[in-house]
Order: C-alpha cells, then structure tokens, then sequence
C-alpha cells in the first residue's frame, strides 16, 4: 500500500468515516495549550473547520484557553474516533482567525448560542447558576429584536499543522503510527514503532 503525501486529504477521508461512524461528535479534538510558563493545560473543543492553511475552532478569547494562546501561540490537538480505532495529532504554530471568518461562522450559530456568547464569562468564577441563567435573560432582552452582533472578545483560532500522525489501532498493540511533518513547502513523510 503506497504513502499518502497529501496528510489533508488523508485527515478529510478519516474525517468523513467519522462522521458516518462515530456515534458522538466526530468533531470534537482535545485541545493543548500552555501558558507563557509552559505550564500545560488541555480540554475539548470543536474543530470548526480545516484546510491546507490549518485547523479552526472558536473561543471566548478571555477565557484560560484564550489567554493561553495570545500568551504562547503554539498549540496540538487529538481527535480521539473510538469506533474507528484511530486518533489524528496536529502540532502547530497558532494565529487569530480573521474578523470576516469570525462573522460568518458566528452567525451561522443558533441565535441562543449567540445570545450564550455574550452572557457567558468564560473561565471566571460564578457565585451560582443564577448568575449565568441571569446574564443570559439580560443579553436576550437585549437582543430581542434584530441580529446579535458577535462580540469583539469572540473569535477564532487557526493551527497551521507543522506535524501530524495518523495512528490506527492494530492487535497485540502493534499499532501503525504515521506521521507526515513540514518540509519546505511540502511533507515528509515516515512509519514510527508504536
């Protein structure tokens, strides 16, 4: 079986059976980022969209994730597809979506996730649940009528993949392990021991 030298379209294809297979979100990528001390930190988020130029999600950027990558922009993701019996890491640089991609996915969003964006305070504390069911009566008010602006501390990130690996689960813990890493303005390519 010949090496794929394209690692984006080798991610669409396990994508696409992901999202056929994998009876939970096939999108959701556990997220590591560190802080400008390194201290590490990682949670879920959802890939939102992906390309040549790199993988997208969308955050508060106030919160601890945000803060993060403004502090050390360099980030790696794990889809994990249990079904499937594969996992794909990205490794990479990480930039500020533009402000017209930012738009156009928010408004996309169902109008209550909007109207969430602005009501939550990501990553700070609350004194109860009151105070988030509050903000959010607020915001909706607010909002009654009309498009819901997305607010300026919402936005996107995007990591330009520098390496990937594709493993597959194998018996006996002989699992295959590829990886494909930046070389110039193409990838190399290699086969790992588990």
């Amino acid at each position: 079986m010949s090496t794929p030298r394209d690692p984006f379209a080798k991610f669409s294809d396990w994508l696409s059976e992901a999202t056929e297979k994998e009876p939970d979100n096939p999108t959701a990528v556990a997220l590591a980022t560190a802080d400008a001390s390194g201290a590490p930190s990682v949670r879920m988020v959802l890939l939102k969209g992906f390309d040549e130029k790199g993988f997208v999600f969308y955050t508060n950027l106030e919160s601890r994730k945000g803060r993060e990558l403004t502090e050390n922009p360099r980030a790696a993701l794990c889809f994990h597809w249990k079904s499937l019996a594969r996992q794909v890491r990205v490794e990479g640089a990480v930039t500020p979506v533009s402000d017209e991609e930012a738009d156009t996915y928010y408004a996309s969003r169902a109008r209550d996730s909007r109207i969430g964006a602005w009501a939550s305070q990501q990553s700070r504390p609350m004194s109860g649940r009151f105070d988030l069911e509050k903000a959010v009566a607020k915001f909706a008010a607010r909002y009654a009528i009309g498009d819901v602006p997305r607010p300026s501390y919402w936005s996107g990130f995007r990591i330009a993949a520098e390496r990937l690996e594709f493993w597959t689960d194998k018996p006996f813990r002989l699992h295959e392990r590829l990886i494909f890493e930046r070389e110039g303005d193409g990838w190399r390519n290699e086969t790992l021991f588990p």
